[in-house]
């Protein structure tokens, strides 16, 4: 499966701390039904044969919905589950040895802050950026701020598919407007809410409603 623009619309990156006696499965279930259109399976803190089982039970999951699924940063469980892809950090392989691990046709994200590590992630064969933190977050600790024009300049220097991650929700999603991100990646806006297939409703639409002014400018 190749990374098409579209598919980044909303991502939804899978926390466990709101599980609250709930699986995730389920709750990743609630965020598909609500249109998310993109999953990435992020576990910092499980075992690995654990973590591979959850990745293969979602990587299913995700198929029979036809959304795109990855892992955060293990490029083996990636494999052992066939992942359509993964998500890897400034920290992680570089993108040219994931790709060689992965083989052509998988997906690769890379996080980035500025147009440096843009443009060196595109060389490398990256297939999508994530741009943050936009705004300020409690889900990674170790986030830094990349302001607005950052963003704008990142969306300008690059041909490959942009999205912001980083405290982004309902209430804030349109402040991205003309930055040129094609999608939003969001943790708490979706996995901490009450009803996540709601929330991922709600802010499916705000995203689509900022992404059309986005294109407008």
């Amino acid at each position: 499966m190749k990374c098409n623009k579209e598919d980044l619309l909303l991502y939804a990156v899978t926390d466990r701390s709101w599980l609250d006696g709930d699986t995730l499965y389920h709750q990743v279930e609630q965020a598909l039904e609500g249109g998310v259109t993109f999953v990435q399976l992020r576990e910092k803190e499980l075992e690995e044969e654990q973590f591979f089982r959850e990745a293969k039970e979602l990587r299913k999951l995700c198929r029979r919905y036809r959304v795109p699924f990855v892992v955060n940063d293990h490029v083996e469980i990636a494999v052992r589950a066939d992942a359509d892809g993964i998500h890897v950090g400034q920290s992680d392989m570089e993108a040219g040895d994931v790709r060689k691990r992965l083989g052509p046709d998988k997906i690769i994200g890379v996080s980035v802050q500025n147009v440096e590590q843009a443009l060196l992630a595109q060389k490398r064969g990256a297939d999508y950026l994530g741009v943050g933190a936009v705004f300020h977050t409690d889900s990674k600790a170790d986030a830094s701020a990349v302001s607005l024009e950052t963003l704008r300049a990142v969306c300008e220097a690059v041909e490959i598919p942009v999205i912001a991650i980083g405290g982004i929700g309902e209430e804030n999603v349109m402040e991205l407007a003309g930055s040129g991100i094609c999608g939003v990646a969001v943790i708490s806006a979706i996995f901490a809410q009450p009803d996540l297939k709601t929330a991922a409703m709600k802010l499916r639409t705000r995203t689509e409603k900022m992404i059309h002014q986005t294109s407008e400018n």
